[in-house]
């Protein structure tokens, strides 16, 4: 597999001082393409609007509730974020799927693909309402698909994708529909997963054109989605080193 190998650092500077439990995050609601109202939490305590923006989308039967020690983190690195309930999810951390439950409500489908609509939105809501810096795009197996698969076909939503275990989750669009999405894709890419998954992403990989992809495959097991990056885990300083090389480069600029 073409993975790029390299060493990481994690990045600390002043901003890293702000304690994790302090960070406080505000909900807002806002609509998705089709109408439905999306539930999301804000974290962004640095005020200055050049801050770089992460915009998080969850896994399957998860919630923005899958965010809320990631978040803080990542605020203490020099980043707001935002954690997306999408339509296609339940529950994390005691945290329940609002966009979820309004989507059941009203008898709309809630596959993983038509969390599309919810993903876009929030992309744009997160340009348009906070943030005038880079927008980066995050996701969590189906999403984590969804976001390279719009990297490559909605290119101004996002200046770069982050994805934790993407694969070919969407069988009735066909059995490369994110690989042939990735192949479009210009911006900077950051892709990982557990071990056992590594070979569920390596053609996607391969066929990213962007000059700036960073593959990382844990020594031991690691584990599914974003959670990987849980402290609960064993290895999430590995998972932390490997993001924050990437991610370091939005800080610098």
């Amino acid at each position: 597999m073409n993975i790029v190998s390299r060493c990481y650092i994690a990045v600390l500077t002043t901003l890293a001082l702000i304690p994790y439990a302090s960070i406080a995050q505000q909900g807002v609601t806002f609509p998705s393409e089709d109408g439905l109202m999306i539930t999301a939490d804000v974290y962004a305590p640095h005020t200055n609007m050049q801050v770089p923006f992460i915009v998080l989308f969850h896994q399957a039967g998860s919630s923005r509730g899958e965010y809320s020690e990631i978040a803080p983190r990542l605020n203490a690195m020099g980043f707001n974020a935002m954690a997306v309930d999408q339509r296609s999810g339940d529950i994390s951390r005691g945290i329940e799927n609002e966009t979820a439950q309004r989507a059941r409500d009203k008898g709309l489908d809630t596959h993983y693909n038509h969390a599309l609509p919810d993903m876009i939105a929030a992309l744009k809501y997160a340009r348009q309402h906070l943030t005038k810096a880079k927008v980066i795009a995050w996701g969590s197996s189906y999403s984590a698909a969804l976001v390279l698969k719009l990297a490559g076909e909605q290119p101004k939503l996002s200046d770069a994708t982050i994805a934790f275990s993407p694969g070919e989750y969407f069988p009735v669009s066909g059995k490369t529909w994110i690989q042939n999405s990735a192949m479009k894709i210009t911006t900077p890419v950051f892709i990982t997963s557990a071990k056992h998954e590594a070979d569920e992403w390596s053609a996607m990989f391969t066929a990213i054109p962007s000059k700036d992809k960073t593959g990382f495959i844990p020594e031991g097991d690691g584990k599914h989605g974003s959670r990987a990056l849980w402290k609960k885990y064993p290895e999430h300083d590995a998972y932390w080193k490997a993001l924050s090389g990437f991610l370091k480069s939005f800080l610098s600029e």
